[in-house]
C-alpha cells in the first residue's frame, strides 16, 4: 500500500491500510474496557522527536499491562518511521503530526478469547494548532476540579493507557465552567498532580518545581524540560505542590507532547504573579526547547491564530 493523495494511512495488525479501513471489532478489549496502552510523540519541522524514548516507555506500559507486543523495538521503530513517511506529504506549511502506537489486548471475552494476540495500530494525526494557538498568546487558565487523580496504589499513573476516564471526567467538569480551561487534578493528599496529557510546573524563588514522578505520568516533554533546566543552571525540585504553592508561584506552565511548554496565566482564577506571560524562567526554557528541536513551536502555533 502506497501513500494516498488525500487520506492518511496507518499500520493495522500487520498491514499498511488507509485509515478508513482501520476497523476494530466492538468486542475488542480496548473498546470494551479501555484495556490498551499507547504512546505518542510528535514531529518538529517533519522530524520525529525522541522516538526511541517514547517507544521504550510504550514497552514499559505494555509490560505493566501484561500485553505481549509480538514485535521488538527495532521493528516497531521501523514501522513508525515508515507510516510517518507515507503520510508526510499531507502536512502543510507550519504543520506537524502526532505519531502514535496503540496496542489493545484484543480478543473477544464472550467467545472465550482472552486476547492472546493484540490489536496493533501505528498512526499519525495532525496537531491541533488552530484550537490551541491562543494559549501561546494569552496563557492557559488552569482550574482544579473536585475529581481527584486515581491514586498510584490503585493504578500506576506511569502507565500510558487508553483508560483516561478519570482525567476526562475532570476535564469535562472544568470545561463546564470555562470552555477554555485546563484541568490539573489534586491527589488524595491535596497536592497537584497532572492534567489530561499534561504535566504541571511552577517557578518559586528561581527554582523549578514539579510534582513527584510516582504521582504522575512522567512525560517525555517533562523530562526534556528538566534536562534543559539543569543545562541552563536552573534548580529543579520534584516535590509536593499544593494550592498555596501554586497561588504564590512566580511563574507556572504546562508541558505536553503537543504544547511542549505553554505558560499558565491563572490558577482557579488567581493570576500567576503580576508579570508578563511567559515569565523569564519559562521564556528561557521555551527558547532552550526551541533550540533543541530546531523549531520555533510558539511561532508555529501563533501562525494559526485567526485573522
Amino acid at each position: 500500500m502506497t501513500a494516498l493523495a488525500n487520506e492518511r494511512v496507518a499500520f493495522f495488525n500487520g498491514q499498511i491500510v488507509p485509515e478508513s479501513q482501520v476497523v476494530i471489532p466492538f468486542r475488542d478489549s480496548g473498546f470494551m474496557s479501555g484495556d490498551a496502552g499507547f504512546d505518542t510523540t510528535r514531529t518538529f519541522n517533519q522530524r520525529i522527536f525522541k522516538l526511541d524514548e517514547h517507544l521504550a516507555r510504550f514497552m514499559r506500559t505494555l509490560r505493566y499491562l501484561r500485553i505481549e507486543p509480538h514485535m521488538d523495538l527495532a521493528t516497531m521503530k521501523a514501522i513508525t518511521i515508515d507510516v510517518f513517511e507515507r503520510n508526510r506529504h499531507l502536512l502543510g506549511p507550519h504543520e506537524d503530526f502526532w505519531v502514535s502506537q496503540r496496542w489493545s489486548r484484543g480478543g473477544d471475552k464472550w467467545a472465550g478469547d482472552k486476547g492472546t494476540t493484540p490489536t496493533m495500530i501505528i498512526e499519525c494525526s495532525p496537531l491541533p494548532y488552530a484550537s490551541r494557538a491562543a494559549l501561546f498568546r494569552d496563557g492557559i487558565d488552569v482550574t482544579v476540579p473536585s475529581i481527584r487523580r486515581t491514586p498510584p496504589d490503585s493504578m500506576s499513573p506511569r502507565a500510558k493507557t487508553h483508560n483516561y476516564l478519570n482525567l476526562i471526567l475532570a476535564d469535562q467538569e472544568v470545561k463546564a465552567r470555562d470552555p477554555n480551561g485546563w484541568a490539573v487534578l489534586l491527589d488524595h493528599n491535596g497536592n497537584l498532580t497532572e492534567g489530561l496529557g499534561s504535566n504541571f510546573f511552577i517557578v518559586s524563588n528561581g527554582a523549578l518545581v514539579t510534582p513527584k514522578a510516582n504521582f504522575v505520568l512522567p512525560g517525555i516533554s517533562r523530562e526534556t524540560v528538566i534536562d534543559l533546566a539543569r543545562a541552563e543552571g536552573i534548580e529543579i525540585v520534584e516535590a509536593d505542590i499544593d494550592l498555596f504553592d501554586a497561588y504564590n508561584a512566580d511563574e507556572a506552565f504546562l508541558t505536553s507532547t503537543s504544547l511542549c511548554i505553554c505558560p499558565v496565566r491563572r490558577v482557579n482564577g488567581a493570576a500567576v504573579a503580576e508579570q508578563r506571560i511567559p515569565g523569564p524562567v519559562t521564556q528561557k526554557l521555551i527558547d532552550a526547547y526551541a533550540r533543541l528541536v530546531d523549531c520555533d513551536f510558539v511561532a508555529q502555533y501563533l501562525h494559526h491564530l485567526p485573522g
